[in-house]
């Protein structure tokens, strides 16, 4: 796992790989020690292709000019980065963050506004998918601006256990106690055939409109709405979703269970479809 994580400066003149320390844990804590930026996290697919890059694009703009920067993203050298490094990378498929800096920043004797990390990319394992996990709440947590993705917030949530299946992740509620989103992921629940999810107030997560693209292919409408808290379980099925994970069944929140306890129909046939879309439409960064 050492060799294969990763961190690299974007230089003027192309990626610098940096030093990586024993024992540094993931991308995201390989990021840690960097100043306050904006980021997007992702995976591979096909150990080269990446869905929807264009949307992780778009949104760190839209997050760059959330926070009045001046400077715009330089698409160019970034995707010209991604695509070298990915497919130079030494694993079958690989999980990448790339972190944006209002101002250049140095380390190890390399100076970069714009810094990417890659580890191994490790599914989901396909027993939660099977039997799907549970949620916890983190009621103390809130995204000052959920729009803009912001590198501070993962400083913020990392106390927070996750990955067991009995705790995968954090369910975070607005003030009138209605549900938003997860500490890292967007959540959605079924009824029925209706898709219900957040419409505001939650970060746009690029998986979830690659979900909510597919859904009516499906035959399922899509409503946007933030659950009360004490209705989640009259909702059948629930699934969350991030682009380093996909789409996970979702069981269980808190005390309550979604429908029978048991992965649906209906998620099954998305989580089907988001693989299928992912094999139809990643591809290179440039």
């Amino acid at each position: 796992m050492a060799a294969e994580l990763q961190l690299h400066a974007l230089t003027e003149s192309g990626p610098r790989a940096l030093a990586v320390e024993a024992g540094s844990g993931n991308v995201h804590d390989l990021l840690e020690r960097f100043p306050g930026g904006v980021y997007s996290a992702l995976r591979t697919f096909d150990h080269e292709r990446f869905l929807w890059l264009e949307e992780h694009l778009a949104r760190t703009e839209r997050s760059m000019a959330g926070l009045g920067w001046p400077k715009p993203l330089d698409r160019t050298r970034l995707c010209a980065a991604l695509d070298a490094l990915v497919r130079a990378y030494p694993g079958a498929d690989s999980r990448v963050r790339f972190d944006v800096l209002r101002e250049p920043f140095e380390i190890q004797g390399q100076r970069a506004e714009m810094f990417v990390a890659l580890s191994p990319f490790v599914a989901v394992p396909e027993k939660f998918l099977r039997e799907g996990v549970t949620l916890d709440f983190a009621p103390h947590l809130h995204r000052r601006a959920p729009k803009i993705k912001t590198t501070d917030f993962v400083r913020e949530r990392k106390p927070l256990p996750l990955g067991a299946q009995e705790r995968y992740e954090h369910v975070l509620v607005d003030e009138e106690e209605r549900v938003l989103e997860c500490s890292s992921a967007n959540l959605a629940f079924f009824a029925g055939d209706e898709l219900v999810t957040a419409g505001d107030g939650v970060l746009e997560g690029i998986t979830l409109a690659v979900l909510l693209h597919l859904a009516p292919k499906l035959g399922f409408r899509v409503r946007r709405e933030r659950v009360p808290v004490a209705e989640i379980a009259r909702f059948d099925e629930s699934f969350l979703s991030s682009s380093a994970r996909g789409p996970v069944p979702v069981v269980r929140i808190g005390t309550q269970l979604l429908g029978d306890g048991k992965v649906g129909p209906r998620v099954r046939r998305l989580v089907e479809a988001y693989y299928d879309c992912a094999s139809r439409e990643a591809s290179r960064a440039v």
